[in-house]
């Protein structure tokens, strides 16, 4: 077939059906890199090192969940080690908005050189920022860090939903999205149990030591056992004129700016003061700056996000992540202000999301592996996510643990339902557009964690200035962290002013839980944005594992040798 050719050609049996079609993606040269797709529907029996690489994704999956999560309710314990207070939403923010800004850029580079080594790079940059959080010895060593860790994390999150994708189709991916969806969630729900576990019995320093056999044996499966096809550089600074630099910039800078002013706000500044609304105006001028730009011009949004149906999915997605992130992380402030739990203790308590999050999530993919439909599971997960973020409303000084099982189970049931939103945006997409459409569905989550992060640190700090007791607020000064150095001193104040404390801590999560119900509303009205399009079972041959050693999965050898064309 002509190279320059513009259509597609559809090679056909009784049996199979093969597209090729040209990608507008990667190029060799001036010779433009053509697509094997398999239309054919797969019952394919699959081996022992495809299992063992799928292994090794689902602990970079743990490594990344497991990161976030446990810092939670470790926090309090590692501000006052490191003597911290007025840095302390940076040491979560950092790392969840370096792993937000990494990822629109990995899927460009996993596209240019191939998904093992850019993976291989992302779990040594994690592992690498992992030493360096267990050694730091100030804040803002910890905090730079966590940003190393938070590069490594989004890249890791990326090229695993990136290489599953290229290993499965669409419609065989609800298992495999059921068990990537589960881990993640039961890392996420364990994570404040570890964190509190290593945090009072031995030392914070030991969560971070833990990732690195994990990077290590996560790194030694993947190479020895994950061989694709491996595109051909000819040139690496051209290779890196090709990613988009001005958009990531715009992008990087917008986050980074939104994230320092609602940092600041109610912290180190007044909610309407220059210093807080500036940032904040400047980063939501780069991001809107940004979007028109790649939608525009660069165009590199206006093929994965042009019909409503990814859209909604994208939304949806953000959404999710606002709420879920911000359950899980000040969930344990509740338990350790509110209800006087120790860290270990108050991980134990939110162990009931864990054991529903992970069998929901399984729940989902078969469902959608079963009907081929996701809109109605969708919408059932909000409605979970709704009523389960309302009774959460009702969290009070006097509620009993036990009352706050069900409302976990609730919540978590949702959540755990709209763990994968792949289908909803991928369905209306080529196959060859998986990689740049998984690394912005993944940027949409993670930037959310960054936002709710934020956004639960600025109302829970706001809120605790107007209802904590001035005997109790003024030991502290303007710019310090109120939430996580107060938890610390509850348990030891005298009656009535430790009542008083966690009255104030009860209401101002009250306004975190009002403010997020709002986010869900969103998410479910965005389910009416859906089409429930049929799940394809197309799968792109050019990134499937190898079937032997030295041997590609495609019947001519010669494709590796020359990118530019495929023989079938």
């Amino acid at each position: 077939m002509d190279a320059e050719g513009k259509g597609s050609t559809a090679l056909t049996s009784a049996e199979t059906t093969i597209e090729i079609v040209p990608s507008t993606s990667q190029r060799d040269g001036q010779v433009e890199v053509l697509t094997v797709i398999d239309r054919s529907p797969k019952k394919t029996g699959r081996g022992w090192r495809f299992w063992l690489v799928f292994v090794a994704l689902e602990l970079c999956v743990i490594l990344s969940a497991l990161d976030l999560a446990s810092v939670a309710t470790a926090l309090p314990v590692i501000i006052h080690d490191l003597n911290g207070t007025a840095s302390f939403a940076w040491v979560s923010a950092g790392y969840t908005l370096a792993s937000a800004c990494v990822l629109p850029m990995s899927g460009h580079l996993a596209d240019i050189f191939g998904r093992r080594p850019v993976l291989i790079t992302f779990i040594l940059l994690f592992a690498l920022g992992s030493i360096i959080c267990a050694t730091a010895r100030s804040i803002n060593m910890l905090i730079a860090s966590r940003v190393i860790q938070g590069i490594g994390s989004g890249g890791m999150q990326t090229l695993t939903m990136t290489v599953v994708g290229d290993l499965v189709t669409l419609r065989e991916r609800g298992t495999f999205n059921a068990i990537t969806g589960a881990t993640f969630s039961v890392a996420s729900v364990i994570g404040p149990s570890i964190g509190g576990a290593f945090a009072q019995q031995t030392t914070w320093r030991g969560l971070f030591y833990l990732n690195i056999p994990l990077s290590a044996i996560a790194i030694t499966v993947i190479v020895i056992f994950l061989r694709l096809w491996q595109p051909k550089v000819n040139s690496y600074v051209e290779s890196f004129l090709q990613l988009d630099w001005l958009g990531n910039t715009l992008i990087i800078g917008g986050g980074t700016s939104c994230i320092i002013g609602l940092t600041w706000a109610g912290f180190s500044h007044p909610w309407k003061s220059v210093e807080v609304l500036i940032p904040f105006v400047i980063g939501l001028v780069c991001l809107i700056v940004a979007f028109l730009y790649e939608f525009l011009l660069a165009r590199h949004l206006s093929s994965i996000v042009s019909n409503r149906t990814s859209f909604s999915g994208y939304f949806g997605s953000f959404m999710h992540g606002l709420v879920i992130y911000s359950a899980s992380f000040y969930l344990p402030v509740y338990f350790q202000a509110v209800k006087l739990a120790p860290p270990v203790l108050s991980g134990l308590y939110i162990l009931p999301s864990a054991l529903t999050l992970s069998p929901s999530a399984i729940i989902q993919g078969i469902l959608v592996n079963k009907t081929g439909r996701y809109r109605l599971i969708n919408a059932i997960g909000w409605c979970g996510i709704l009523i389960g973020m309302g009774l959460f409303c009702l969290l009070r000084v006097d509620t009993p643990v036990a009352v706050s099982i069900p409302f976990q189970i609730i919540a978590a049931a949702g959540f755990g339902f709209l763990f994968v939103t792949t289908f909803s945006v991928l369905a209306p997409l080529e196959v060859e557009n998986n990689a740049q459409a998984l690394a912005f569905l993944t940027f949409a989550r993670t930037f959310s964690q960054s936002w709710s992060i934020a956004i639960g640190a600025t109302i829970l700090q706001t809120r605790l200035r107007h209802c904590l007791p001035a005997a109790f607020l003024n030991q502290f000064h303007a710019g310090d962290d109120i939430s996580y150095v107060a938890i610390s001193l509850i348990r030891s104040l005298q009656q009535p002013l430790q009542d008083e404390v966690r009255l104030a801590f009860a209401n101002s999560l009250l306004t975190l839980w009002h403010v997020l119900l709002a986010f869900c509303a969103a998410g479910l009205l965005s389910v009416l944005l859906q089409k429930d399009l049929p799940l394809h079972n197309d799968r792109n041959e050019r990134w499937g594992l190898e079937e032997r050693q030295g041997q590609p999965q495609a019947e001519n050898p010669k494709e590796n040798e020359d990118p530019g064309k495929e023989n079938v």
